[in-house]
C-alpha cells in the first residue's frame, strides 16, 4: 500500500484532557480493499520525560484477576518495524498540522491608527500648577 493510499486525519485535543494528550489520529484508506474505511484509535502524546512525542496504537482494554491489560489491535505480521512506519507517518502528519495551525494562528499586525499625544499642563513663568 502506497502512502497516497491512505490519509492521516488529525483531531486536536483542545480540552487538554487527559493531560499530555495532544491529538487523536485516524487512518483513512483511499485505495485497495480497505478503500472507504478508516482505522481509529491512535493517540499522539507529549512524552513525560524530555521532549518528543509518542503515538499509541488502537487497543482493547480488558481485566484478568483485577489486573488491567490491553490487547493491541494493530500488530505486525512478520516485520516488527512495520509499526514504526505508521508511527512516523502519524508524527509527520501531526508536525504538518502544527505548522499549518501556526500559520493560521499568526496574528496580523494591527492597522496603523493615528496616535494621540498627551501634553502636560505648563504654568506661566513664576506661577505654580499647585496651589
Amino acid at each position: 500500500m502506497t502512502p497516497s493510499a491512505m490519509t492521516v486525519t488529525i483531531t486536536p485535543n483542545d480540552r487538554h484532557n487527559p493531560p499530555g494528550k495532544l491529538a487523536d489520529a485516524e487512518l483513512h484508506f483511499n485505495d485497495g480493499p480497505l478503500e472507504g474505511l478508516r482505522l481509529i484509535g491512535f493517540g499522539i502524546w507529549q512524552r513525560r520525560t524530555g521532549g518528543g512525542r509518542n503515538v499509541t496504537f488502537p487497543a482493547r482494554v480488558y481485566a484478568v484477576n483485577g489486573e488491567r491489560r490491553s490487547f493491541a489491535l494493530l500488530r505486525p505480521t512478520t516485520d516488527a518495524t512495520a509499526q514504526d512506519r505508521i508511527r512516523d507517518l502519524i508524527l509527520t502528519a501531526y508536525a504538518e498540522y502544527e505548522e499549518q495551525a501556526a500559520i493560521v494562528d499568526t496574528p496580523t499586525p494591527p492597522a496603523t491608527e493615528p496616535t494621540s499625544t498627551t501634553t502636560q499642563p505648563t504654568a506661566p513663568a513664576g506661577a505654580s500648577l499647585f496651589t
